[in-house]
């Protein structure tokens, strides 16, 4: 299996988008367009929204500009929701909102002895596509909670800050409680 280039090599770099892919093969920019690691974008009770049962919403939101990665996405998800599931057993809703877009590339260089004679330097160095990212602005939502209980969001918000070496920049939770399915 290839190793993972670091995150930071793209995190918080200045982006031009590169997401241009074409059914003429010719026309493209992209030549392979990497899979999608994020398996599912919505899980728990999504279809009980509408419900009363989830008063409590809480919101991770991105306060600076950066790229995040698809694979950070999933590994964030899995462990979000494994301990929600463990925990509050199916009685609660989550989503993942921004889309991987943004095609990442990279032009693989060989070091050692006889590098030199392998490589052609910085010729062709457009780069090959690796994996794809979000691009999120300031205050852009990364994922949505909702929860039927206070004692759930306490619980969410210590998983919550648990993933936060997984997501570049900083982030903040933000909580809310809707008034409109809890005033009836």
């Amino acid at each position: 299996m290839a190793t993972i280039r670091k995150a930071n090599a793209y995190s918080k770099r200045k982006v031009t988008a590169f997401t241009r892919t074409s059914k003429r093969r010719q026309k493209s920019f992209i030549k392979v367009v990497p899979p999608q690691k994020i398996v599912k974008f919505q899980m728990g009770k999504v279809n009980e929204l509408k419900s009363e049962k989830f008063p409590h919403v809480l919101t991770v939101v991105s306060k600076e500009k950066v790229q995040l990665r698809h694979n950070a996405m999933e590994a964030c998800r899995q462990f979000i929701n494994k301990k929600l599931d463990k925990e509050l057993a199916g009685h609660y809703a989550f989503k993942i909102i921004p889309f991987p877009h943004q095609i990442q590339r990279e032009h693989k260089m060989l070091t050692g002895a006889g590098a030199d004679r392998m490589s052609s330097g910085m010729q062709l160095s457009f780069g090959k596509s690796i994996g794809k990212a979000a691009v999120l602005k300031p205050e852009s939502k990364i994922f949505v909670i909702w929860l039927p209980t206070s004692k759930a969001v306490v619980f969410a918000r210590k998983v919550v800050n648990q993933i936060r070496s997984k997501i570049p920049g900083d982030i903040r939770i933000d909580y809310a409680k809707n008034e409109s399915l809890t005033s009836k």
